[in-house]
């Protein structure tokens, strides 16, 4: 009997081939940073020709939606994990900044990406018409949370929603670029956030 070879991987079917390309665009990204990214590179890693890369992605500006919409989907997917149902608004809270550290702690690629298409917007009309939408929601969701919790009592009556909302989202997006970043790091920085919204006759 002649010994068994492992065949090569085969492409992914049609229905599985934009998941594909995005996973494989963050990836790369990952690697390389965005500037480095080639459509070449992508098909090469899907293991496509690039005729059926520009099929299922005609352009630069549907590759960017793809892998927003692949980025929303984790987040998505991540919320679905760790339902919020009946919290209260400091528990919701504490609910997102956990769910950021298990993204940093668990798959850092998903913000590496975020931060590079980030990092892009400012200078990529492209870039920056999907980013946007993304960004709004995520502060709009955080500022809801905010704004229960001053209306029953339990973060600051002063507190200025929208603007904390903003804080809140700026240091999570500024977070892996510090020079001691890590799960300690994070924590610390996590219960300060929370301690400036408490109440004065909860602050310790």
């Amino acid at each position: 009997m002649s010994p068994t070879r492992s065949k090569p991987a085969s492409p992914p079917q049609a229905d599985d081939r934009p998941a594909a390309i995005a996973a494989a665009t963050r990836a790369l990204i990952v690697e390389r940073g965005f500037e480095g990214l080639r459509t070449r590179d992508i098909a090469d890693r899907v293991g496509i020709n690039i005729a059926t890369l520009h099929y299922h992605v005609p352009g630069k500006a549907r590759l960017i939606e793809l892998v927003a919409e692949s980025l929303r989907d984790d987040f998505d997917l991540q919320q679905a994990r760790h339902p919020r149902a009946g919290m209260a608004p400091t528990a919701r809270l504490e609910r997102e900044l956990l769910d950021f550290r298990e993204a940093f702690t668990e798959d850092p690629e998903r913000l590496v990406v975020m931060a590079e298409l980030v990092q892009r917007a400012r200078h990529d009309e492209n870039v920056r018409a999907v980013l946007q939408p993304m960004l709004e929601g995520w502060l709009c969701h955080i500022q809801a949370i905010l704004a229960d919790g001053t209306a029953d009592g339990s973060f600051r009556a002063d507190a200025d929603p929208r603007a904390c909302a903003q804080m809140i989202v700026a240091a999570l997006m500024g977070f892996r670029r510090l020079p001691d970043a890590g799960p300690a790091s994070f924590d610390a920085m996590a219960r300060e956030l929370l301690r400036g919204l408490a109440p004065a006759n909860r602050k310790t």
